[in-house]
């Protein structure tokens, strides 16, 4: 472990040097990337430090074993080195935890799409339940939403919603293990029978790609201006704001209408459709990780059923850790914490197990 944390930390003093030359500081790109690789080093290198004054402080402990014939002397140095030992292995536990290779995209902010599946008019109700729950939840959290577009649903709910989540404390490395279909066993509102029903709604959480992820240029995209529609006054179906982005070399279509203001909408558009072109590049990578070890985030495969919600029973079950609730009113508002801390504690100890292989 000692050699490979030398080695780390011949790297950082290798980054730290090339961030402070003038000529890495005037290619931004470079320098944002090299910045953020230093920033992430700087919680191993401190424990790599306070690892070696351990491991120093063991070998004076056990040179006043080796030498020392006073018997209290002697005593103090067993009891210290006891303590030591101790803290060394819980040391050597928790740096094992920090070098698990991170997603680079964990402390991004989010692109959160919630679109109604199977069930009609209820899964467009299911849809605007689980938005709910996030919003809830993203507002325990300090996190702020812009929503970005939406469709209503017939009959309440959404058909589909998308909104930006942006907060300090990594925002897409807590809730990309949402990504996947939820399912919802209850009896709609427009069950006269009073039968159980089945729908489902999708969630597809994807890192929000900043300037320098993709390079995009404004000659391939072409740019629609409407009318605004749904709720929010008159100005807002009459005034042409809302704007639709085609990117033409991938045919990705991007619309925002949420704000009065085209340029509001326009640099929201543009964030969801570089955000878009980065998940190309993005699902290579969770590829290549399903390929080495199982992995709780299903951003890669949109038709995974990840999670069933019985409202007869109270039940919420997650299908990839066997995890099962039966509170599932508090659940539905956002306390959604528990299972999120369980998803990682599950996708940690995968990929300890991948370290260590």
């Amino acid at each position: 472990m000692l050699d490979k944390l030398e080695a780390i930390n011949k790297k950082y003093l290798e980054i730290e040097k090339k961030v402070q030359d003038p000529e890495i500081v005037n290619d931004m790109k470079n320098y944002v990337k090299l910045n953020k690789e230093y920033k992430d080093l700087e919680p191993i290198i401190e424990a790599y430090k306070q690892y070696k004054d351990i491991l120093s402080n063991i070998d004076n402990a056990k040179n006043v074993l080796e030498t020392e014939k006073d018997e209290d002397f002697r005593e103090m140095a067993k009891e210290e080195l006891n303590e030591l030992s101790l803290k060394k292995e819980k040391m050597e536990e928790d740096i094992r935890l920090m070098l698990i290779p991170k997603d680079p995209q964990d402390d991004k902010n989010a692109i959160f799409e919630i679109r109604a599946g199977t069930g009609g008019d209820e899964a467009s109700i299911f849809a605007g339940d689980l938005y709910r729950m996030y919003i809830k939840y993203f507002e325990k959290r300090g996190w702020k939403t812009e929503i970005v577009d939406y469709t209503p649903g017939t009959s309440g709910g959404y058909k589909e919603i998308v909104l930006n989540v942006i907060g300090k404390d990594g925002v897409y490395g807590q809730m990309k293990y949402e990504s996947g279909v939820h399912r919802v066993q209850r009896v709609p509102q427009t069950e006269t029978q009073g039968r159980v029903h089945t729908s489902a709604a999708s969630v597809v959480v994807l890192p929000e790609a900043e300037e320098f992820d993709v390079e995009l240029k404004m000659s391939d995209i072409r740019k629609d201006i409407f009318c605004a529609s749904g709720p929010g006054g008159q100005s807002v179906n009459t005034t042409y704001s809302a704007i639709r982005l085609t990117h033409i070399p991938t045919g990705i279509v991007v619309s925002c209408q949420d704000q009065k203001s085209q340029v509001k909408n326009l640099e929201k558009a543009m964030t969801v459709l570089r955000t878009r072109l980065f998940e190309k590049e993005y699902s290579k990578y969770l590829d290549g990780i399903s390929a080495k070890r199982k992995t709780m985030v299903s951003t890669g495969d949109r038709s995974a059923k990840i999670r069933t919600y019985n409202y007869p029973q109270s039940r919420i079950t997650d299908h990839r850790i066997n995890y099962t609730s039966y509170n599932l009113q508090s659940f539905m508002d956002g306390d959604i914490q528990d299972i999120l801390d369980a998803l990682q504690l599950a996708e940690n100890a995968e990929r300890l197990k991948e370290s260590i292989d």
